[in-house]
């Protein structure tokens, strides 16, 4: 699907221009005099590279934080945005990267949080907002209980939430950051449907994402920032994805899975007959030195209660896991530690940070007892080894003292990575590794997978974007509804093969 052809974008005027919007933080200048519109009718795309300044702009506009210098106009009177009850007065509506629900809270209640249909005497009518929570799900071919905590719902349908929240104020801009990043395929198309219908009605859409492949699907115009600069704008159908890749890297990126492979070694992990309940049946599997074992699955096909079970995060039922020879008893992730496996978890912001710690806190945690003597912290040594891989991943920060809560989400994600990798883990599960993160920075990414591979890692990568899956694995295991339904080598795998075995057909 393509809203490229809509005729209502095309000579619509601005309904929303920001001129020279500057934004600095102690150390970073996030934004340098950009300049952006988006018009009626049309999804305008927003790119850039982690960093690059695309979510603080959008949180300018949505009045979360204040801009420094520069003018903003909304139909073409220019306005002060004081905050997000004024931007949600003036029709701008906003779905955040990071998850902004109350997890105590109904999905209901949520949707319509400050805004809750009331009876006459000031009561909230719970009827009309359940029916109207799930009138706005319904629209979205979500299949959620308006009724259900949201803690108690998985990512991705807490995503879908998110839109049915933004789309409860029926703005005239809609401000979508990354919306697809814990969606499959099915829930994407359902959105891109739900976008459509929006369009068609007059709504403006700035739709930010690092999954070039839906810049096509859904734009009108494409806009990329880098370093906190407007580089350029386009139709997009007068701009190629390389094109794309070299106003926002800077540079050529000859290849987007660089692949390289090596030697397979001995075995690193066995796991054999794991089971939780419904969400694992009887998984086995084994992985080797030098191999990327790649995990596909639909949503709810326990891919992510796989990782967590090895980790010792989750109480497995059943099962045995044999690490380096050994058949060891993990019940908690620090067994796991102590044996060498780190996981990479797939919400990074709950389960992979100490948000209010610094970037050095964080990358040196699992480190702390070998940087300790006598219950003294090396701190010199400590420096040395988060600046290696603040270095190494190129983790863009103000410094090693920044809260990590502050930096992007893919900025984020690499500290993860950082502290598993200072500590020395030879055994990676990574969840989702590159969900929020641009395209040059996988590639990095990758680059970085192909030497811990070559060193004698071993790494599983769960993963639900296919080309990634194709592209990095040497091997893949498809899971669904709880188990292993297919394994197959990479040279024998087609995005075709992977689907029919996740949809519970033979491969």
């Amino acid at each position: 699907m393509s809203l490229a052809a809509s005729p209502l974008a095309a000579e619509a005027p601005p309904a929303v221009s920001m001129c020279g919007i500057r934004k600095a933080f102690p150390g970073v200048v996030a934004l340098d005099g950009v300049d952006f519109d988006v018009r009626r009718g049309e999804v305008h795309v927003l790119l850039g590279e982690n960093g690059a300044g695309k979510s603080t702009l959008m949180r300018v506009l949505s009045g979360a934080t204040a801009k420094d210098a520069g003018e903003i106009r909304v139909d073409g009177r220019t306005v002060e945005i004081e905050g997000p009850r004024h931007a949600q007065a003036l029709g701008i509506g906003t779905i955040y990267q990071e998850l902004t629900l109350i997890p105590q809270l109904s999905a209901a209640e949520n949707i319509f949080l400050g805004k809750e249909p009331v009876l006459a005497a000031g009561v909230i009518d719970r009827t009309r907002l359940r029916r109207d929570a799930a009138a706005l799900l319904a629209a979205l071919g979500v299949e959620v209980d308006p009724g259900e905590k949201a803690g108690e719902l998985g990512i991705a349908q807490q995503q879908m939430v998110e839109v049915a929240k933004a789309l409860s104020s029926e703005p005239r801009l809609l401000v979508m950051d990354e919306p697809t990043s814990a969606l499959t395929e099915r829930e994407t198309g359902q959105l891109f449907a739900a976008i459509a219908r929006l369009t068609a009605k007059g709504v403006a859409v700035v739709y930010i994402s690092h999954r070039l492949d839906e810049v096509a699907r859904i734009g009108h115009r494409v806009s990329v920032l880098r370093d906190g600069r407007h580089v350029a704008t386009h139709r997009v159908g007068d701009v190629s994805v390389a094109e794309l890749i070299r106003l926002m890297a800077n540079r050529e990126l000859k290849e987007h899975f660089p692949k390289r492979r090596v030697p397979r070694g001995p075995e690193v992990l066995r796991v054999e007959g794991l089971r939780r309940g419904r969400l694992l049946r009887d998984v086995s599997f084994s992985l080797h030195r030098g191999e990327v074992l790649g995990v596909a699955g639909l949503l709810g096909a326990g891919r992510t209660e796989m990782a967590r079970a090895i980790q010792g995060a989750d109480r497995r039922e059943a099962g045995r896991i044999t690490i380096k020879g050994d058949v060891v008893d993990v019940r908690s992730p620090a067994d796991a530690f102590r044996r060498g496996v780190g996981l990479l978890p797939e919400d990074r912001k709950t389960q992979g940070l100490v948000l209010g710690l610094s970037v050095r806190g964080n990358v040196a945690l699992p480190s702390a007892r070998r940087l300790s003597r006598l219950g003294v912290v090396d701190s010199a040594g400590e420096r040395s080894l988060v600046r290696r891989w603040v270095d190494e991943l190129r983790i863009k920060t103000a410094g090693l003292e920044q809260e990590v809560g502050r930096l992007s989400g893919g900025n984020q994600q690499k500290v993860v990575l950082a502290k598993w990798l200072a500590a020395g883990v030879d055994v990676l599960l990574m969840d989702e590794p590159t969900r929020g993160i641009d395209v040059g920075a996988k590639v990095e990414i990758y680059e970085l997978m192909n030497r811990l591979t070559a060193e004698g890692a071993g790494i599983v990568m769960i993963t639900s974007e296919l080309p990634e899956l194709l592209g990095m694995s040497d091997r893949i295991l498809v899971m669904h509804q709880g188990r292993v339904r297919a394994e197959l080598r990479s040279e024998e795998a087609t995005q075709e093969r992977v689907l029919r075995a996740a949809l519970g057909h033979d491969a």
